[in-house]
Parts: structure tokens; C-alpha cells; sequence
């Protein structure tokens, strides 16, 4: 780019990990046979689709000792999306009779958010909880929405777009005082960001209904799955079959599992290997970037975030202005969540935690992986202070800073 005086970086720089990851070469390769040679139909009687079912069963035990959990209790779907929306439709119509009301959170992912507003049309109450400036929930607001009439709480483990993790082990705690003796209200968490970061023994978090998403951990897209406690009652969403313990009907698509199956895997070892090191580029990527540019704010908790994740907010630019300039530099990374990258709203998640509509707009979101590398921060902290410069040079806002 000419006019800035930059030297587009001659290899991809992937920041936007939050949005899905490289395919992990492993993971590829424990794909491939399921995919050519090993092609039958899990449901088959015949030995070629045995060995697809042996492949789901090995996939679903890693899921479950990765949870800390019984390898019955994990239904794969097509997606963590899928896995939100049977979480809470299928609890909810299912235990329709025992309670109406569902709480959640205001900043939750946008397939809890809705299914919630379906089932409003439905009769179900819904209460979507405030959180404070760094997008952590109002356990007093918690306490005070729970009622003999809720069925079911769901709330996200870490927040996709910010990074904040919630203190789901004080929730659980929170919401056993109110079980009745069917075990509702139920405890959903969508830990999709939170898997390879964070510790997700379900024991250990109380929770009991868990989802994830493999294209989160360098696995195939396509694919994720929700845990379920024993004695959690829940009812298919879709039609058709008695696949996954009949809670989700279809052909299994056995590539995809195997390839969640070893993602976990190698994301269980990544926590001790890699997170360190990502925890400490992150550190270095916030401090240079604060360092360098004036008129910015972070979002999110301090402390109590992901070790991957960088959300700033720059006043005096509009963030997808930004964001297109970062391309051209070979810099790949996003403005918001990926599902609404499209949608020109201001960020629900941003609006949430307080920040005003013209702050939204000049945000920022920086998601390392395991990939990422000290000589593409550097070039990151070389090339956004000077596209950041020319875009306020061209920009006719110049608003009050306020930290």
C-alpha cells in the first residue's frame, strides 16, 4: 500500500481464531481414511460400517474423558449451533409442563440469544441478565430472576467476542439452592471458545448441558457436540432416525467426528504446551498496541479472559475500514463475532457492557492460535499504528476520549 508506506507481509497472518481455526495437519490425517477407504454407513451390519461406528464410539470416549465425563452422554451435531439450539428447545419443550421460564444473558452467542426468542413465541418467559463493564454476569441479578418456574439457565463459559470468562462454578452453585426434585432449573454452558483454553470438567463446573464446536480447536467445521448429564431430560429438534441416542436423527458424518475427536485430543495437551506462549504473545500484542496508539480502550475482563484474545476499541475510525486495510496487508481479523460480521448493528455484546454506538464502530478483535508467531505480532504492531494514522487523517470524527 503506497500511500501508507507498507510492505503487504509476504505470508497470511490468521487473527481471527474466534471466528474458526486452521485445520490441524493431525487432525487431516486422522480424516483422510473416513473419507476415501473407510466410507460406510456407521448404521450398517457389515464390517466396512463397523468400522465407521468404532470410529464415532473411540471419537466420543476422547469427548467424554476430555470432559471428565460418561461417553453416553455426548450427541454429536452438525455444528455448535445445532448443539445450542437442541440444548434449549429440547429442554425446554420437554419440560414445558414442570415451568415456562429460561434465564440467559444479554451477551450470549447469537444461536442462544435466538433460539430464546423462538421460544418466547412459543409461551416460554424468557430473562436475559446484565453484565457488568467487562462482560461478566450479575450473579445478584441471577439470584433474584430464579423462580419455581425455571426450567432452565443458560450462560456462555467465555465470551466469543471479548474474551471474558464467567465464573460458571459459582453459577452451578447458585442455581443447585433452587433445583427441585426433577433437578431443574438445568445448567447449559456454550463453551465453544473456552475448549483448549480452559479446564471443562463438567463435574468440576456443575453444569449439565455443555456445548462445543471443533472448528474452534483446529478440527474440521461442520461438527460439534452437547453433553448431557444423566437424568437430564431433553427432546430431538429434528426428525428422521434414531442416530446419536435419538436425540439427533442423520447419517453420522464419521470424518468430521473423527477429526473433533483428535482436535480434542491434541487440545488437551495444547493447554500446558501452548497456552503459555499464546498467553504472552496476547500480552505483548495488547501492551504494544496501547503503547503505540492513543484514543483506544480494551474490552473484556483484565484478568478473567482468554489467553488468545485481544478486543480494542479505536476511537475516530469505523473498524470494518480497518479491518479492509488489515487485509491488503495479508493481516486477517474481525470486527465483531463472525456469525454477524454481516450485520451492520452495532455489536449486542459491546452494547451489553456499555460502550457507546461511535466506539462500537471503531472495535477491533485480535485472536491468536497456536500458530501465530512473535515476527507476525511484531508486524502487527508495525503495520496498525500507521493504518490507524491514515484512517483518522481521512476521518471526520474526532471524538472526545474517554478511558
Amino acid at each position: 500500500m503506497q500511500n501508507l508506506n507498507i510492505k503487504p507481509c509476504k505470508t497470511l497472518i490468521y487473527l481471527d481464531n474466534a471466528a474458526t481455526t486452521q485445520l490441524d495437519r493431525t487432525v487431516l490425517h486422522a480424516m483422510e481414511p473416513y473419507l476415501t477407504d473407510k466410507y460406510g454407513n456407521p448404521s450398517g451390519l457389515y464390517s466396512l460400517g463397523y468400522e465407521g461406528r468404532e470410529a464415532i464410539d473411540h471419537a466420543r470416549k476422547i469427548t467424554a474423558d476430555y470432559l471428565g465425563c460418561n461417553a453416553g452422554k455426548i450427541i454429536f451435531t452438525g455444528s455448535g449451533t445445532e448443539a445450542n439450539n437442541l440444548a434449549l428447545a429440547g429442554a425446554a419443550r420437554l419440560n414445558k409442563s414442570k415451568g415456562n421460564h429460561i434465564i440467559t444473558t444479554k451477551i450470549e452467542h447469537p444461536s442462544i440469544l435466538e433460539t430464546c426468542e423462538a421460544l418466547e413465541k412459543e409461551g416460554f418467559s424468557v430473562t436475559c441478565l446484565n453484565v457488568d463493564k467487562y462482560g461478566v454476569v450479575r450473579l445478584d441479578e441471577l439470584k433474584k430472576a430464579l423462580t419455581p418456574k425455571t426450567i432452565l439457565v443458560s450462560i456462555m463459559y467465555a465470551n466469543n467476542e471479548i474474551g471474558t470468562i464467567e465464573p460458571i462454578e459459582e453459577i452451578s452453585k447458585i442455581i443447585k439452592k433452587y433445583k427441585n426434585s426433577a433437578g431443574l432449573p438445568y445448567l447449559h454452558t456454550d463453551a465453544c471458545q473456552a475448549a483448549g483454553s480452559l479446564t471443562l470438567n463438567v463435574d468440576k463446573l456443575g453444569v449439565d448441558l455443555m456445548t462445543l464446536n471443533a472448528g474452534k480447536i483446529h478440527g474440521p467445521k461442520g461438527v460439534g457436540s452437547l453433553y448431557i448429564r444423566k437424568n437430564t431430560k431433553i427432546e430431538p429438534i429434528i426428525f428422521g432416525g434414531h442416530h446419536e441416542f435419538g436425540l439427533r436423527p442423520g447419517t453420522e458424518n464419521v470424518a468430521a467426528i473423527v477429526g473433533f475427536g483428535k482436535a480434542l485430543e491434541l487440545a488437551q495437551k495444547s493447554i500446558k504446551t501452548d497456552v503459555p506462549r499464546i498467553r504472552n504473545l496476547r500480552d505483548k500484542l495488547i501492551n504494544g498496541i496501547m503503547k503505540r496508539i492513543d484514543k483506544v480502550i480494551r474490552s473484556g475482563h483484565p484478568t478473567q479472559r482468554l489467553p488468545n484474545n485481544v478486543h480494542i476499541s479505536i476511537y475516530d475510525i469505523e473498524g470494518e475500514a480497518l479491518v479492509l486495510y488489515l487485509d491488503q496487508m495479508n493481516i486477517c481479523c474481525g470486527t465483531g463475532s463472525a456469525c454477524s460480521s454481516k450485520n451492520l448493528e452495532p455489536s449486542h455484546v459491546l452494547s451489553a457492557i456499555g460502550l457507546p454506538h461511535e466506539i462500537i464502530h471503531g472495535s477491533l478483535r485480535l485472536t491468536l492460535s497456536k500458530y501465530t508467531t512473535k515476527k507476525e505480532i511484531d508486524y502487527v504492531l508495525e503495520t496498525l499504528p500507521k493504518i490507524v494514522k491514515y484512517l483518522r487523517s481521512i476521518s471526520p470524527v474526532n471524538l472526545k476520549y474517554k478511558q
